[in-house]
């Protein structure tokens, strides 16, 4: 049974692989449809979690709006994200950075991570 559902999952997965960490500042290209038509719509934040495995893992997005927190989850291999665009890299403790959610203005914000020598430099 197991064999079956991971031989299922594997024509689910996405061709391009989205390689970000918990921390990473990054801008989420997520296909709209409006009518017939269909565009790309931007949503940029800081990963603040990661979870599951397989078809099933989601990633959840938080930003601050006009003064208010608000968090967004998106499942990693759904059609629906177009691309996942790294802005900055941050260096962090831990997996789950749930603690932001309490902080506010200065207090959220995350010490960037410095690429290592074999790493190549974000532009």
């Amino acid at each position: 049974m197991h064999r079956l559902l991971k031989q299922v999952e594997e024509a689910c997965f996405r061709k391009n692989d989205l390689t970000f960490n918990i921390g990473d500042t990054v801008d989420v290209h997520t296909r709209i449809l409006e009518g017939d038509k269909e565009r790309i719509q931007i949503f940029s934040g800081v990963v603040l979690a990661r979870r599951g495995s397989g078809t099933r893992e989601m990633f959840t997005v938080r930003r601050i709006v006009a003064g208010e927190g608000v968090e967004r989850s998106f499942p990693l291999h759904s059609p629906k994200v177009a691309d996942v665009v790294v802005k900055r890299h941050a260096r962090v403790r831990r997996a789950k950075l749930y603690f932001l959610r309490e902080r506010v203005g200065k207090a959220t914000r995350l010490t960037e991570r410095r690429a290592k020598e074999g790493e190549a430099a974000i532009d």
